[in-house]
C-alpha cells in the first residue's frame, strides 16, 4: 500500500474519474480507451477479411494499415511498423478471426448489465458501496449456470430477452463518456 493526501485534489473522485474515461487517439490497441478500441478491432477485422478472401496481399498490408489508422484514427502510421500492422502478435502467431470476440465480449457485457441494471433496481448504489454480491449472483443465474448449455445467441436472449443489441453498448459509452 501507499500513502496519500486525501485532500490532494488529484485523488478527488471527480478528478480520478476524468482520467480513466480519457478518450484519446493512439497507435496501440491494448492500450486504447473503451470509446477508440473499436476502431482498432474494426480495422484489423477489415484487414484479416481481406487478405482470407484475397483481396489484399500480405506486402500491401502496411499501407492499407496506414490508409485505415488516418481513416478511423486520425493517427499517421507510415513507415512506423512496430506501432503499425506489426504491433499484435497474432498475425506472426497464425491467429486470424480472433479481434471481432473483443469487441463482441464489450457489447455482449454492456447488454447483460442493462438487464441486470433492469433487475437490480439499487445496483449502482451496491457497486458504489463494494458490493458485488447481487450483480454476481444475477450473472450466475442468468449466465454463468447457462454458458455452457446454449450457443451465444440463445443466451443473450436467455438473459436479456434479445439477441446481440448494439444499442446496449452505445448507451454505455454515451453514459460514460457523454454525461
Amino acid at each position: 500500500a501507499f500513502d496519500r493526501d486525501e485532500s490532494d485534489e488529484a485523488w478527488r473522485d471527480e478528478n480520478l474519474y476524468r482520467l480513466l474515461t480519457n478518450v484519446e487517439r493512439g497507435y496501440i490497441r491494448v492500450d486504447a480507451d473503451e470509446v477508440t478500441y473499436p476502431l482498432h478491432v474494426i480495422l484489423r477485422y477489415e484487414i484479416e477479411k481481406d487478405l482470407i478472401e484475397g483481396r489484399l496481399n500480405v506486402a500491401d498490408m502496411p499501407e492499407r494499415w496506414d490508409a485505415a489508422m488516418m481513416e478511423y484514427l486520425k493517427v499517421d502510421t507510415r513507415d512506423n511498423y512496430r506501432n503499425g500492422c506489426m504491433q499484435d502478435v497474432h498475425w506472426s502467431a497464425s491467429l486470424f478471426g480472433y479481434f471481432p470476440t473483443y469487441t463482441l465480449g464489450a457489447m455482449m457485457a454492456a447488454q447483460f448489465f442493462a438487464k441486470a441494471r433492469g433487475a437490480l433496481p439499487d445496483l449502482s448504489d451496491q457497486i458504489a458501496a463494494g458490493d458485488f454480491s447481487s450483480l454476481l449472483a444475477w450473472l450466475r443465474e442468468n449466465v454463468h449456470s447457462k454458458g455452457s448449455l446454449l450457443t451465444v445467441d440463445e443466451l443473450l436472449e436467455s438473459a436479456t430477452g434479445e439477441v446481440l443489441n448494439p444499442g446496449h453498448f452505445i448507451a454505455h459509452l454515451r453514459h460514460r463518456y457523454l454525461p
